[in-house]
This record gives C-alpha cells, sequence and structure tokens, in this order.
C-alpha cells in the first residue's frame, strides 16, 4: 500500500457535516492535501481554494521564524486575513 492509497483510506470525517449536513470551514483541506501529493494542482484548488495560500503563509511563516524580516509580522497578519477571506468566500459559495 502506498502512503497516497493510505491518506486516502484514512481521511477524518467532519463531524460538523455528518452532524448538520453543512461542510465546514475546513472540508477539503485533506482531499486538497492528497491531490496535491498526486500532483493533480487544479483539483486541489477546486475542492480547497485556499490550498496554495496556506502553504505560502506556512513556508513564510517558518522563513520569519528563522530569518526574522523586518515587518514580517505585519506581512503574516495580512497573510492571515488573505487565507479567512478565502476560507470565508468559499465556504459561503459551497452553501449557494
Amino acid at each position: 500500500m502506498s502512503f497516497i492509497s493510505f491518506l486516502e483510506n484514512h481521511l477524518l470525517s467532519c463531524q460538523w457535516k455528518d452532524t448538520l449536513g453543512v461542510e465546514c470551514l475546513g472540508c477539503g483541506l485533506q482531499r486538497s492535501f492528497v491531490h496535491l501529493i498526486k500532483g493533480e494542482f487544479m483539483e486541489a484548488f477546486y475542492v480547497y481554494p485556499a490550498i496554495y495560500s496556506l502553504i505560502g503563509m506556512l513556508i513564510y511563516f517558518g522563513l520569519h521564524a528563522k530569518l526574522n524580516f523586518l515587518k514580517g509580522d505585519i506581512i503574516l497578519k495580512w497573510l492571515l486575513v488573505l487565507n479567512i477571506v478565502i476560507i470565508l468566500g468559499s465556504f459561503f459559495y459551497k452553501l449557494t
């Protein structure tokens, strides 16, 4: 069994979706990550649009923690705001 097959067969279920029948703000993140590993970049975006901005923010956070960029904290705050907007936008788009 490959690593990708293992991930696909062991995804966590969403309690929010199971209980209320509506996807939560994080629904799709695991599937998007699996698509990313498989090289299916457009599918990863369609499943969870914030995947690339989240990865970018995490990379920048790691670099800032190591190199202590000038005004890096301000940039991180704006990256967080950008991610929140993308996540909320895609959540409300799914509701329609």
